[in-house]
């Protein structure tokens, strides 16, 4: 019964949210609940030098990540939770993530696409793979009918400009959609482009080389 929250101060904190009444006349003290009174700060964690987009706890709860507007990744494990785990990307800052595995991310945000990031030997998270690999779009003139319907519809011309990604704009949130033999099956996009786009993992795995997710 704990809530973590991101900051603007480039902070990551954890708070209890236990009730008494939900405790009981024991309340118990392990794990993120170091102490059982209600609003307390457990846990804070100042590693970033940007703010916080998105916090998320991994499925067993035992793995706290998030990502910050300096492009990095952060992780940490609740029994050495005075190590916290980093990754500076060299890519453009995730907005939004989930956990598709105790050990794997899959993030997005202003590159547009969705990537996945590993967790290797409990000390290390890598970027794993780009998880839309883009195909260029064929483009064709415009017949002189299509242009006014388009100028009928949209008010203005099209740019001609498009992006080899799914999302022509920021991805600004990531979820999970379903689950199958215990397993990520699916999740979704949503962008400043207006898109919603749905993503099977089985797919992308079958078309990027050694991924796995």
């Amino acid at each position: 019964m704990v809530v973590a929250i991101g900051t603007c101060d480039f902070k990551c904190r954890v708070f209890s949210a236990a009730m008494t009444k939900e405790l009981g006349d024991k309340p118990v003290k392990e794990g993120w609940m170091t102490t059982p009174k209600f609003g307390s700060l457990l846990a804070e964690f100042g590693e970033s030098s940007g703010w916080v987009h998105c916090v998320k706890f991994s499925p067993s709860g035992d793995q706290l990540a998030w990502v910050a507007h300096d492009s990095s990744v952060n992780i940490v494990n609740v029994n050495s939770m005075d190590k916290v785990i980093r990754l500076l990307g060299t890519t453009l800052p995730i907005l939004s993530f989930i956990w598709s595995s105790e050990t794997t991310l899959i993030g997005a945000g202003h590159d547009n696409y969705p990537a996945l990031f590993t967790l290797v030997a409990s000390d290390t998270i890598i970027f794993s793979a780009k998880l839309d690999t883009g195909k260029e779009k064929a483009g064709g003139a415009l017949s002189a009918m299509a242009r006014f319907k388009q100028l009928d519809s949209r008010g203005a011309q099209e740019s001609g400009t498009k992006l080899t990604t799914t999302h022509q704009n920021a991805i600004t949130e990531v979820r999970a959609l379903s689950y199958g033999n215990d397993r990520l099956a699916a999740f979704s996009t949503a962008g400043m482009d207006g898109k919603v786009v749905v993503w099977n993992v089985d797919k992308l795995c079958a078309s990027i080389e050694a991924c796995k997710i």
